[in-house]
C-alpha cells in the first residue's frame, strides 16, 4: 500500500468530519475527491500512466481502458466539474500520480454555468490549469479535447467554437502538449451534432459517440 496516500486519505477524512460536525459547507465535489483517495489507497495506480481529467464525459466513459488497450489509463472525471473544479483539485487527481500524459476534457459546463462565462474566461480558466500542471510537472504531455457540441447546448455552439479555438492556438504554441478536435468530428454536413451519437438527455454520448473520440484521440496518446 502506498505509505504516502494512506495517511493522507486519513488525514482528510478527520478534516471532513471536522468541517461537517462544525456546520461548515464542504467544497464542491469534495466527495468525489475523497472517493478517489480511498480508492487510490486499497489499489494505488501506477506512475507513468494516462490521466484522463475532467467532467462527466470522462465520468460516464466507464469502459474507457477496453478503448486504448495497452494505454494505462486512470479516469479521474467528475460529473458537473468545470475548469474551476479541475484547478482547485489538480493537486488531488492530476499531479500526485506523476502521469507521463494528462489529457483533459472540460469547459462545457463553464459555458453552460452562467451567461457570464464567455469563451475567452474559458481559454483564461485552461491556461491557469495548464500553467498549474507544467509548474509540478515540466515533462508531463498536457492534451486538450475540445468542446463537444451536444443538441442541449446548440445555443453555445458559437462560444465553443470559439473557445476552442483560442485553445487550440494557445497549445501550438507550448511545448509537450497537443489538441485534440472532436468537435467537428461530432457534426454532420449540416453543422449540427450528429444524430444517433446522444443518449436520451441529449447531452452525454453512447457508444458511437466514445467511438468517434477514439478514433480522435489514439493518435494524440503517448505509449
Amino acid at each position: 500500500m502506498n505509505k504516502l496516500i494512506f495517511p493522507a486519505f486519513f488525514l482528510l477524512a478527520g478534516l471532513l468530519v471536522s468541517m461537517t460536525s462544525m456546520g461548515q459547507p464542504l467544497p464542491a465535489f469534495w466527495q468525489d475527491i475523497q472517493r478517489f483517495r480511498s480508492e487510490d489507497s486499497l489499489r494505488p495506480p501506477a506512475r507513468d500512466a494516462i490521466v484522463f481529467a475532467g467532467s462527466s464525459s470522462f465520468t460516464k466513459w466507464t469502459d474507457v481502458q477496453d478503448y486504448f488497450p495497452g494505454y494505462p489509463v486512470i479516469n479521474r472525471g467528475f460529473g458537473g466539474s468545470t475548469l474551476v473544479d479541475l484547478i482547485r483539485y489538480a493537486g488531488d487527481i492530476i499531479i500526485p500520480y506523476h502521469p507521463r500524459q494528462v489529457v483533459i476534457y472540460c469547459g462545457d459546463n463553464d459555458l453552460a454555468s452562467s451567461d457570464t462565462v464567455t469563451a475567452r474566461l474559458v481559454k483564461e480558466r485552461f491556461q491557469t490549469l495548464f500553467g498549474m500542471i507544467r509548474q509540478k510537472l515540466p515533462q508531463t504531455v498536457i492534451t486538450y479535447i475540445s468542446i463537444k457540441p451536444s443538441p442541449s447546448r446548440l445555443h453555445l455552439m458559437a462560444a465553443m467554437e470559439e473557445a476552442n479555438k483560442m485553445i487550440s492556438d494557445f497549445l501550438k504554441r507550448q511545448p509537450l502538449s497537443s489538441y485534440v478536435d472532436v468537435f467537428h468530428a461530432m457534426l454532420g454536413k449540416d453543422h449540427r451534432p450528429l444524430p444517433g451519437i446522444f443518449l436520451s438527455d441529449s447531452l452525454h454520448m453512447n457508444a458511437a459517440g466514445y467511438a468517434i473520440w477514439k478514433k480522435q484521440i489514439a493518435p494524440r496518446l503517448l505509449r
